[in-house]
């Protein structure tokens, strides 16, 4: 450290960068603390989400395999083509510590039979369920998605905040620390060389 500036200026530059050190140290650490308690409230919610996700898309496809094996794959067929359609969303973002979290805003994509575009005389209530059930598992998709999104950001940014706290508090604050000591330890030294050579005066 024999190229530091050894004054009482620099001893002062150095408290004063360790303090705005720690606190950004501090407020980093705050900042992944909400971070991480919004990434486990999420994260339950979608555990259980996915679980309904795959319990329906079971239930949707049995009654997709009952309806081809009693109604025909070409009745299946003709009346999934004729109820396809759009899926209007709106995306909306919530700003938790700086990551924005995505929110998706839809109505409900289950539609009543008289809706799905297919000849209700020429279908059958088998085919009526397999619709039923596979709009069921589309809403639950939708809201699962934007989820997974958030959980993404969010776990991204929790590692960013976490590499910075790591260096903050392994390398910037333990070098400005040292400096600090260094400094100190060097203007102790001259103050204790001047009071001696100042004694040797008086004494002679």
């Amino acid at each position: 450290m024999a190229q530091l500036s050894a004054t009482r200026s620099a001893l002062l530059a150095r408290r004063t960068q360790l303090q705005l050190a720690e606190q950004g140290r501090d407020l980093l650490k705050d900042k992944r603390s909400a971070l991480m308690k919004e990434f486990s409230r999420l994260s339950a919610s979608v555990a259980g989400t996915l679980a309904d996700v795959e319990r329906r898309a079971m239930d949707a496809r049995r009654a997709l395999a009952s309806a081809t094996a009693r109604d025909g794959p070409d009745a299946v067929g003709s009346a999934a083509l004729a109820a396809s359609g759009k899926v209007e969303l709106e995306l909306e973002t919530n700003n938790v510590a700086g990551v924005a979290l995505v929110e998706i805003r839809k109505e409900p994509v289950a539609r009543p039979p008289t809706h799905r575009g297919y000849s209700l005389s020429a279908s059958s209530a088998r085919i009526d369920r397999t619709a039923e059930r596979f709009e069921a598992v589309l809403d639950t998709l939708l809201e699962t998605a934007a989820t997974e999104v958030s959980l993404r950001r969010l776990a991204a940014e929790i590692e960013k905040t976490t590499r910075r706290v790591n260096a903050l508090e392994q390398v910037v604050v333990p070098r400005i620390e040292r400096e600090r000591d260094y400094i100190a330890m060097v203007l102790e030294d001259r103050e204790r060389e001047d009071r001696v050579r100042l004694m040797r005066a008086k004494g002679r």
